[in-house]
């Protein structure tokens, strides 16, 4: 089995975060690989990752980083495949929003799609909305995920019916 998204993240200690990516994608059945790459530490290595992403039939990729968070724009800047950027609110961050920022605020001709602060799993149900573009199969996964959110909200609203308060006229 080839993977079809690849997580990556600048190191292990964004995993906690970016594991929600890889739980979703199990969820709807896309295989996946998960990597530490930086792009300040291994340059060389992210390079060889981002030119090959395509030709290994690589159609997402979710990329995680926090503080300065060069690794998303990096990766984009190298590849065709689209790619999905998590800011991490990391130990070394500005309550996260250095991250954001430097995901979000890409030079025109690099776009990087990007989540809220550690929105892995909305990242990898953006991976698998793009890939359901051309696979029916993942399209209906990601159809019924969406009906089931739907009827979590109905069962909630039923829930709050029962909550009782003088001046509450629901």
């Amino acid at each position: 089995m080839n993977p079809k998204v690849s997580i990556i993240m600048g190191s292990t200690s964004d995993l906690p975060v970016m594991e929600q990516a890889a739980k979703i994608l199990d969820e709807f059945g896309i295989p996946f690989e998960i990597n530490a790459l930086s792009a300040h530490r291994t340059p060389r290595q992210a390079m060889e990752f981002a030119r090959e992403a395509y030709g290994r039939g690589i159609g997402v990729i979710i990329a995680g980083a926090g503080g300065a968070a060069h690794l998303p724009g990096v990766i984009a800047a190298l590849t065709t495949v689209p790619v999905i950027g998590v800011p991490i609110k990391a130990s070394i961050s500005i309550d996260g929003w250095d991250s954001i920022l430097s995901i979000l605020q890409m030079p025109p001709g690099i776009p990087v799609a990007t989540v809220g602060l550690d929105g892995a799993r909305n990242a990898g149900i953006l991976a698998a909305q793009i890939l359901g573009v051309g696979d029916a199969d993942i399209a209906k996964k990601v159809e019924k995920f969406k009906a089931g959110l739907e009827q979590k909200i109905i069962k909630a609203n039923e829930e709050l019916r029962e909550v009782k308060f003088k001046h509450k006229t629901n």
